[in-house]
């Protein structure tokens, strides 16, 4: 006899039908993993995007950080070559060793925005929820109001207000210029709001629930209720809502730097190497925009095909699995 599993809403156990002639039941992860593995998109994305990180960070090994910014002006702007697999630039450097180095910053900015606003959505959004009342109201128009002040109005105004002034970076080892801590910053600050919605709808339905009320009615106090019930069972929502905003994170870098007003050179992004190509694309220098451009492509293609994938995953209701 087939093993069927029946996937029930959050919170609730999931049962096996043949649970009772002593086969073990599906975890609620099993579940997830099974209807992920489904959806062959996803896995092309999941492969992608950790392709790529390997790439930057198994490149580090390999390629030493000095070799990113180390120039050559007897062999600038030559093309992609056996010995230069991407080219290189007006200063000589190679393009290949600053899409290495430019990847780890990007990406880097992308995970650390996210876990900004994923802290910021989901704190705000439950207290929104759970406390309701007054501090729903004031939550909300506070949310809806910073849903009004555009990002990079308020990038533009922090690079001004900061000038030069900021304390570098150093994470594993590495230093990072201050203006990437600004980018960090700006994004997660401005991208919170949506997830805090989305949290803040999800949790007012759970604190309705029966075992909700059983953990109110044995006791627990309302921190307990908070973080052992209704964000555990929010999570998938969080993950989905994170695997999104990490590309919508990285494009943003992208665009901020090709405008000159994201990380500031040396220091080498996917973004700034293609603001800095712009001068030579009349001159056909072609490698300079397109590499960058492809692992940005590539990279934002990879995450929203994993997140479409996830959201499927997280579903119980989602007919992708049947």
């Amino acid at each position: 006899m087939a093993n069927i599993s029946t996937e029930t809403s959050p919170g609730i156990p999931s049962l096996n039908a043949e649970s009772v002639g002593g086969i073990q039941p599906l975890t609620p992860s099993q579940l997830i993993w099974r209807r992920f593995r489904k959806h062959r998109l996803a896995l092309v994305g999941a492969v992608g995007i950790i392709s790529i990180v390997l790439f930057v960070v198994l490149g580090s090994v390999i390629v030493p950080e000095a070799a990113a910014n180390k120039g050559d002006l007897l062999h600038r702007m030559l093309g992609p070559s056996l010995k230069d697999l991407f080219g290189t630039d007006s200063n000589g450097r190679n393009v290949f060793n600053r899409i290495i180095y430019g990847g780890q910053i990007s990406l880097f900015i992308g995970v650390m925005a996210v876990a900004l606003e994923v802290s910021i959505g989901t704190v705000l959004g439950g207290m929104a929820a759970y406390l309701g009342g007054w501090v729903d109201s004031l939550i909300m128009r506070f949310t809806e109001a910073m849903l009004s002040i555009p990002s990079l109005f308020l990038l533009i105004v922090l690079s001004k207000f900061l000038g030069h002034n900021i304390p570098t970076i150093n994470v594993l080892g590495r230093t990072f210029s201050g203006s990437v801590g600004i980018v960090i910053f700006v994004i997660g600050l401005t991208s919170w709001m949506y997830l805090a919605r989305i949290v803040r709808s999800n949790m007012l339905s759970l604190r309705e629930m029966d075992y909700i009320s059983a953990a109110r009615s044995l006791g627990a106090s309302k921190t307990r209720i908070f973080l052992t019930h209704l964000v555990p069972n929010t999570l998938g929502i969080i993950v989905v809502s994170a695997t999104l905003g990490l590309a919508s994170a990285i494009l943003t870098e992208a665009y901020v730097s090709y405008l000159g007003l994201g990380v500031q050179a040396p220091t080498a992004t996917w973004g700034n190497m293609i603001s800095d190509s712009q001068s030579f694309i009349s001159q056909g220098a072609w490698w300079l925009w397109v590499f960058p451009s492809l692992f940005i492509i590539l990279v934002i293609l990879s995450v929203n095909l994993m997140g479409d994938g996830m959201r499927d995953a997280f579903d119980p209701h989602s007919g992708r699995h049947m």
